[in-house]
């Protein structure tokens, strides 16, 4: 019989994504994408993250906890080689895993010590949604976790090239210069699901307090609409 593992979050992270759609696929691909890490009141003690303002990123390990349906094939199809092609999941950072568990780095932006929700770590080029929920933080250290020969299979094996962006006058005043930068480089990576990469469709992406409406035609992303949520 398998061993039964108890795990609770030790944390929360807020960010600009309500939902799953339009999150970079991994981490740090949109460095100014901001995240607040809140913790949970059992872990609000400053002593759990004394020393922590020494590092400069952060490794967060967090649940998929907005998956709706439990992995049954071993295969899944990476976005990066189009939606089609079948890979072991475990050659993979699919979130349709066995443990839906993530791993993400992150840089530290600053520490807020003293806040009316405890401690809050702000970071940066976080790819998670708002309220996911992490389970440990563990400190980057390079000597240990920076590799400069590895191979990163399939993904070094496909050239990905980023959309130009077209973002009106009218929208970039609407949202500020820091948005909008962080908004161009969200769709440069092109959010679309690769199985609906068509140029006839509209899509909407909720993003930071907007529903940002987008066609794609070629290799240029124009926004179309930006409505106030």
């Amino acid at each position: 019989m398998a061993e039964r593992v108890e795990i609770e979050p030790i944390a929360h992270i807020r960010t600009d994504f309500p939902s799953k759609f339009g999150i970079p696929r991994q981490s740090g691909v949109v460095e100014s994408l901001r995240g607040r890490i809140v913790f949970e009141p059992s872990y609000r003690n400053t002593d759990y993250i004394r020393g922590i303002e020494k590092y400069t990123h952060l490794w967060l390990i967090w649940l998929f906890s907005a998956n709706k349906h439990q992995p049954n094939s071993p295969l899944v199809r990476p976005p990066r080689l189009g939606g089609n092609t079948h890979v072991g999941v475990f050659a993979t950072r699919s979130p349709y895993r066995p443990n839906p568990i993530g791993l993400s780095a992150v840089r530290i932006e600053k520490i807020d010590y003293d806040t009316p929700e405890g401690p809050v770590i702000s970071v940066r080029g976080a790819d998670l949604m708002d309220g996911t929920p992490i389970i440990d933080i563990k400190p980057y250290i390079t000597y240990a976790d920076s590799i400069p020969d590895a191979r990163s299979g399939f993904v070094d094996e496909v050239e990905f090239s980023h959309l130009d962006v077209v973002l009106p006058d009218q929208f970039r005043s609407a949202i500020g210069d820091e948005m909008a930068n962080t908004l161009i480089g969200v769709l440069q990576n092109d959010p679309r699901p690769p199985v609906q990469a068509t140029a006839d469709k509209t899509f909407g992406m909720p993003f930071a307090g907007f529903d940002v409406r987008f066609r794609v035609d070629g290799t240029t992303l124009t926004v179309v609409d930006l409505v106030k949520l």
